[in-house]
């Protein structure tokens, strides 16, 4: 017989295992989106893409995680991409 207890953090330390994975992917697809910008003369920062993102994918949430969850969620997200790569 497992233990629960065990049972739950390991099935949570998976889940966290692939929230870091998207992370960094995340990182890689927007750093390489980053340096196509730079050589075409674009903005890097899209602040109506960004809110356009956050409500696409609050329209897409099944929760239980909730819109401004989402929100926040995904703004953190946002913020620390920008940090990650550009120290700001």
């Amino acid at each position: 017989m497992t233990d629960p207890l065990v049972d739950y953090r390991e099935q949570i330390t998976a889940v966290d295992l692939g929230l870091l994975e998207a992370v960094n992917r995340r990182l890689e697809l927007v750093r390489r989106l980053h340096e196509y910008k730079a050589g075409e003369g674009l903005p890097l920062r899209d602040p109506a893409r960004e809110e356009a993102l956050v409500r696409e994918l609050q329209q897409h949430n099944a929760g239980p995680l909730s819109d401004d969850g989402v929100a926040t969620l995904f703004r953190q997200v946002l913020d620390l991409t920008r940090t990650e790569l550009h120290g700001a």
